[in-house]
């Protein structure tokens, strides 16, 4: 049995990846545990010791052979030490043998209980480790259910050989999408934390990480650092603006990300259900930059204002409802992306103003 068990640990490190050390520190503290249980008034003085090379597991009591015995839980007279090693002698230690068959029912309960608990525990760690890896990268998951009355949705979600479960709230699902039980989709790591019930994984589909992550598997000059995304400010499920910029003159960083024919950027699009996605030059001009993210709008100019992070823009006519987008959406990005406050007027009104200045 000793070799069996010796073999099965190995079979559970090569498995389960649980390192056979853990085990056996393990299966000694089921062993203690299982003893103890037995023998209310144990002390410290049992040991077991587990032999790897003769795959042998021995477990004993280490008594104290003395004159007089004050305490019979550590300490053993000589005359009875003589009953278990004929070289016992007063101020020595003999080993008195323990036969682990002969552990109650509950004992062996509770021994068992320790070894599943250790082997969950070290299943755990394992996949902590391995999906902290994994934080603010995209993986690809499966929905297995969905909770109708809170709208919830449960994804199998694995990497390397790990797998586990996490909840995408509805909080962090692109709004309009509609999931269903089997369907593939894509999936932001956010953060991985401890809980009492193991690793918790907090994915999410409406997190700017997403669409930068999506545009480094598709583009292979952001993935090989000619291209930069600079900046992104995302509404899920209706519009992102992406910022970028290209540290090769002979590369043109829209071109790179909309790709040839546009293909890059509609797979992206198809991927976040129809998303409509901006892409603008990354300037290092305030003016310039603040022009570009108000794309598709044309500005007439752009005026930095005393205020920190403050402008004022310019816009025809014709243009001003297209540069402020429906509901405010297109400045509000705009202002998301560069990170300035940003006061549209008309050029009519523009005019009028500087008039009246004069």
């Amino acid at each position: 049995m000793n070799a069996e068990f010796f073999d099965a640990l190995d079979d559970i490190e090569r498995e389960k990846g649980i390192p056979k050390e853990y085990m056996q520190e393990k299966i000694t503290q089921a062993l203690l545990a299982a003893y103890k249980k037995d023998n209310d008034h144990a002390g410290d003085n049992v040991v077991v010791n587990m032999d790897n090379e003769k795959k042998r597991i021995d477990m004993f009591l280490r008594m104290e052979v003395v004159d007089e015995v004050e305490d019979p839980v550590t300490q053993l007279s000589l005359d009875a030490a003589k009953s278990y090693s004929k070289r016992a002698k007063v101020g020595g230690y003999v080993e008195i043998p323990i036969e682990t068959k002969q552990f109650g029912r509950i004992a062996a309960q509770a021994a068992k209980q320790v070894i599943i608990q250790g082997i969950r525990e070290a299943e755990r760690g394992i996949i902590f480790d391995e999906f902290t890896s994994k934080e603010q990268e995209i993986l690809t998951g499966t929905v297995s259910r969905i909770e109708p009355r809170t709208g919830s949705v449960s994804i199998k979600i694995s990497s390397n050989s790990e797998y586990t479960e996490a909840m995408l709230s509805p909080n962090e699902q692109i709004k309009g999408e509609r999931l269903v039980e089997g369907q593939m989709i894509k999936i932001y790591v956010v953060e991985v934390r401890k809980s009492t019930k193991g690793p918790q994984v907090l994915i999410s589909r409406t997190h700017p990480g997403l669409v930068k992550r999506l545009f480094e598997l598709e583009v292979p000059e952001i993935f090989d650092g000619i291209v930069e995304i600079k900046s992104i400010a995302r509404e899920a499920g209706s519009r992102t603006k992406i910022a970028v910029w290209s540290n090769d003159p002979d590369v043109d960083p829209i071109g790179a990300c909309v790709g040839p024919k546009g293909g890059r950027v509609a797979g992206i699009v198809d991927e976040l259900g129809g998303e409509k996605i901006d892409i603008v030059k990354y300037s290092e001009d305030p003016e310039e930059f603040v022009a570009a993210a108000l794309s598709p709008a044309d500005a007439v100019s752009v005026t930095m204002l005393d205020e920190s992070k403050s402008c004022r823009v310019v816009v025809p006519d014709n243009q001003l409802s297209l540069a402020i987008g429906k509901e405010g959406q297109n400045v509000r990005l705009a202002a998301k992306l560069t990170g300035y406050k940003i006061d549209i007027k008309p050029e009519s009104q523009a005019y009028e103003d500087g008039v009246e200045e004069l």
